[in-house]
């Protein structure tokens, strides 16, 4: 299988997903000791999306890897100025299989913010310099993709969706645990694809949405038996800002694996991806 790779940068949406669940036992990780680190040059991060793949799935699966639980995710999330209790990590089951997911409880915003806009709240926020790089680098990814789609430039573009407070804490908490794992590579499986609609702030439009359209040029993909949106585009443009290569699961020794479920349900399949963190050998 050929892997595509995307340069990593140090410089561094979504559509509306209803981040509520039925689930009510959401709960710390406890953890009484240290965080798993990347090991010099040799730590690899594998991500492969059975179903799907959004951005709250990708913060669950690093903090599953990070061994951060809820407490933490909200201490980061104050930092940008949102409420304490606006995320957990919460235990999800599905077909009695459990996992992991991350329930995001955030006001729903009518503001249509910039390029500019969204740059400014990350370089206010604790984050380090290189996670404030690595989130402005995959909204910048996707303002071009919405440039391009609309046929204005990155800068004149106003984020609706992707704007949303919800959007921004995926992305930026996703940023911050990655550059605590800081791997030397992230590996992911072929994106999975379907038919079907997506509904967003331009009315109902096909699946893949536009914009994950636009960005998966150079991206594996594979379809799969359901309908609907299975990959958003916060969470493609958070796998381009990462420096994602995409390909077969590579040589390692497994240390951390972690099942996460999304919120959405899709038909004939679950809407999971696995993640695992080992050593390369």
């Amino acid at each position: 299988m050929t892997v595509t790779r995307f340069p990593k940068t140090e410089s561094g949406h979504d559509h509306p997903h209803d981040h509520g669940h039925d689930h009510d036992h959401s709960h710390d990780h406890p953890h009484d000791h240290p965080h798993p680190k990347a090991e010099a040059a040799g730590d690899i991060l594998v991500i492969r999306p059975t179903s799907g793949l959004s951005g709250d799935m990708l913060l669950a699966g690093l903090a599953r890897m990070a061994d951060v639980g809820t407490a933490e995710l909200a201490a980061l999330a104050t930092g940008l100025g949102l409420p304490e209790d606006c995320v957990a990590l919460e235990q999800r089951a599905v077909n009695s299989v459990n996992g992991w997911g991350c329930r995001v409880t955030l006001p729903h915003e009518h503001s249509h913010r910039t390029l500019a806009d969204v740059r400014d709240i990350i370089a206010a926020s604790p984050l380090t310099p290189r996670a404030q790089g690595l989130a402005v680098a995959s909204f910048t990814i996707l303002a071009e993709a919405e440039g391009r789609i609309h046929g204005i430039p990155p800068e004149a573009v106003t984020f609706h969706e992707v704007g949303a407070l919800d959007s921004i804490l995926d992305t930026c908490l996703a940023c911050a645990l990655f550059d605590r794992l800081n791997p030397a590579r992230l590996v992911c499986g072929p994106l999975p694809l379907c038919d079907g609609t997506v509904r967003c702030a331009h009315g109902l439009l096909p699946a893949p949405a536009p914009a994950v359209l636009d960005m998966l040029r150079g991206v594996p993909v594979r379809g799969i038996d359901s309908r609907g949106e299975t990959v958003t585009p916060t969470a493609i443009a958070l796998l381009k800002g990462l420096g994602a290569t995409f390909g077969p699961w590579p040589e390692l020794t497994v240390r951390h694996t972690a099942l996460v479920y999304g919120t959405r349900v899709l038909p004939n399949v679950p809407n999971g991806a696995l993640f695992a963190l080992g050593r390369s050998f």
